[in-house]
């Protein structure tokens, strides 16, 4: 089936502007990067990046990126679990990192590895993704497009917590595949700012 012009123009576009804005991102960034890196390795033993499997476009698994906010046994005893909102497992200053969204910056090294968007649905593991197709419909939808650093149902929801939550999550993800354009990814990417700089 051949693609409409205007969906391949976007395509194009949002990828131009992922590459770009990633590139810019990292520059800016670099500053508070390293003071990260070095908050990191003073307070806690192991890597500063945290690598972990998420499953992207189409289902495919791939390395996500992060700073490390928790311990490195931090789910040794449990296997995959949620994280809480006052997670004991959480290194110090990690749920600063995680309020502020700062342990995610690394990923723009996904999306310049054309793994990830900024902006999508966010990436899952394997575990939860095989769960989460069980109980709710048109779960695997979510893998039609690439994944996100942010997206509208981080900037409408929060962390997840229960599976309602992630049903919410779903549905808002669904309405964006259905009307994503470049107007709803300005959109999407002022709120994600918003919600940054009002945390800190």
């Amino acid at each position: 089936m051949k693609i409409p012009l205007f969906r391949r123009t976007y395509a194009t576009t949002k990828r131009c502007m992922d590459i770009m804005g990633s590139i810019v991102a990292g520059i800016v960034l670099s500053p508070v990067c390293l003071v990260i890196a070095i908050l990191i390795k003073s307070v806690s033993k192991g890597p500063v990046i945290f690598k972990q499997t998420r499953l992207g476009l189409n289902g495919r698994s791939f390395e996500i990126y992060k700073f490390r906010t928790m311990r490195v046994d931090a789910e040794k005893q449990t296997g995959p679990v949620w994280a809480a909102k006052n997670d004991h497992r959480l290194i110090w200053g990690g749920h600063f990192l995680r309020k502020t969204h700062l342990d995610e910056i690394p990923q723009f090294i996904n999306v310049i590895k054309g793994e990830m968007s900024i902006i999508g649905p966010r990436p899952e593991r394997p575990f939860f993704v095989d769960k989460f197709k069980g109980e709710i419909t048109d779960y695997e939808k979510r893998l039609l497009i690439k994944p996100g650093i942010t997206g509208l149902a981080q900037v409408l929801h929060r962390y997840d917590e229960s599976i309602r939550d992630v049903r919410i999550k779903v549905k808002y993800d669904q309405l964006y595949i259905k009307k994503m354009c470049l107007f709803a990814d300005l959109l999407i990417i002022y709120r994600t700012l918003r919600l940054v700089l009002a945390s800190n």
